[in-house]
């Protein structure tokens, strides 16, 4: 089979179409054929080592030291299962699938083993294999810090840096399922997309800085690491709760401290990668509570021009990548 392996960091040049082996499934694992997958921003960072300021060695530490210890990214697949492996008796060949091998990396590939118990879940007829694939990094990631974290509720006002990007999104509109009113902080370009989404106000960052206008909020969540506590307090009543998704050292480190001595929580850590949580959002995708956004969809070969575009840091929703051709799609529905 084929698949995007790369063996030192970098841009997007280190990311090159190998032939590997195929994977065979074990006992108690499923074989995908892989549909779409994306290039998330996970894969980015892993790719590039770029991390927040402080966090150098940590990165090191998680995705090898001398170099990548996963050599081929994807963090979100849809497929088509091929073989099931002794003792599966959930899933049979044929099956369409949504998967989440999250921090296991493996779907640039055109297949990939997973257990099958594990972060899959069957694709619902009224959602493509495109949107499938777009589903799990940003979905989960903020159905767990929105819902399982923060506990937001119905009335609360609700400030999401980076209401554009794969998580911002669909922070967006699972803060809107919550009952929250709802401000999203993106680029003017952004701005009707993400009032589409829900979003009750929008702010440019460009021309207005959200933490000098005088409102306050219940909740700050910062998807993009550009809203360190020492600003986003600012904007935040007293007992109001900082959901860090993405941020530097100190905030990770220090963050519930520095929060606690001015009256206020941080909440931050690592999303869950449960199927669970994969269950719900793509139920909640299913029944139009939730949309996943695609920037664009490129092709297996293009896979470097799916990791450039994301490196520019331009990037609205995800970025698709189809393993199999449109054609294809359509005959495996």
């Amino acid at each position: 089979m084929y698949a995007y392996t790369y063996s030192q960091y970098g841009g997007p040049e280190v990311v090159t179409k190998t032939e590997i082996e195929a994977p065979k499934p074990g006992k108690g694992e499923v074989l995908v054929r892989v549909h779409a997958t994306t290039v998330s921003a996970g894969d980015w960072r892993a790719r590039s080592l770029t991390m927040p300021r402080g966090m150098g060695l940590a990165g090191r530490l998680v995705f090898g030291i001398r170099g990548p210890r996963k050599q081929v990214l994807g963090t979100d697949m849809s497929g088509v299962i091929e073989a099931v492996g002794e003792g599966v008796t959930a899933w049979s060949p044929g099956d369409a699938v949504i998967a989440y091998p999250g921090a296991g990396f493996g779907a640039h590939a055109e297949y990939i083993v997973m257990p099958a118990d594990g972060k899959l879940v069957a694709k619902p007829a009224n959602i493509s294999f495109d949107e499938g694939a777009a589903i799990p990094f940003g979905a989960t990631t903020a159905y767990d810090f929105l819902v399982n974290k923060a506990g937001i509720k119905a009335g609360e006002r609700v400030l999401i840096n980076g209401a554009s990007g794969a998580v911002g999104t669909a922070a967006v509109q699972v803060a809107k399922w919550l009952g929250a009113e709802v401000t999203g902080v993106t680029s003017g370009g952004n701005a009707e997309l993400v009032r589409g989404l829900g979003a009750d106000h929008v702010i440019d960052y460009k021309t207005r800085d959200f933490t000098k206008g005088g409102e306050r909020y219940d909740v700050v969540i910062d998807t993009v690491g550009t809203a360190p506590f020492k600003r986003s307090r600012r904007a935040l009543r007293k007992g109001g709760r900082m959901v860090m998704i993405s941020g530097g050292a100190s905030d990770m480190i220090f963050g519930k401290l520095k929060a606690r001595l001015a009256g206020m929580k941080m909440i931050s850590g690592v999303a869950s990668e449960s199927r669970e949580v994969l269950e719900v959002v793509v139920r909640m995708a299913a029944e139009g509570k939730y949309r996943p956004v695609i920037d664009r969809s490129y092709g297996f070969d293009e896979m470097q021009a799916a990791h450039a575009h994301v490196d520019s840091g331009h990037k609205v929703g995800a970025v698709v990548v189809r393993v199999v051709e449109a054609e294809a799609f359509a005959l495996a529905g």
